[in-house]
């Protein structure tokens, strides 16, 4: 079984989903326009997605963070001075992580609904045989 999708709620579709376009390089992908509500859909690679929808009155919960609810994504360590200048020129909060691991990791506070991501070093994703 694999990961097909995740969905953030949010009370700025355009804001949010720029967000990430700008900051992660997600590229929108064509909605199936059958949606009620305001929704885009964000590729994340390999047939992953991000749909970011409109909720009314949505509250990001108050437990967003590296021991409560977070996105974890791989990046390329390589590429993570840059990635952290993009998040702090976006208005994201950098957060050092707590928990100490063998491999190189930080935390964000994206700025528009308050969501928490981890971006983990993608070499770490690698089976062990590959590295």
């Amino acid at each position: 079984m694999s990961f097909a999708h995740l969905t953030l709620a949010t009370r700025d579709v355009e804001q949010t989903a720029s967000f990430f376009e700008r900051t992660l390089g997600y590229t929108r992908r064509s909605d199936p326009g059958n949606s009620p509500l305001e929704a885009v859909w964000l590729d994340l690679g390999r047939g992953q997605e991000m749909h970011v929808l409109f909720v009314d009155r949505f509250q990001v919960s108050p437990f967003e963070n590296e021991f409560g609810r977070h996105v974890a994504v791989f990046y390329p360590l390589p590429q993570f001075s840059a990635l952290k200048q993009r998040l702090s020129a976006e208005g994201a909060e950098l957060i050092e992580p707590i928990r100490a691991t063998p491999f190189e990791r930080f935390f964000f506070r994206e700025p528009v609904n308050g969501y928490v991501f981890e971006v983990i070093d993608a070499e770490r994703s690698m089976p062990s045989d590959r590295r």
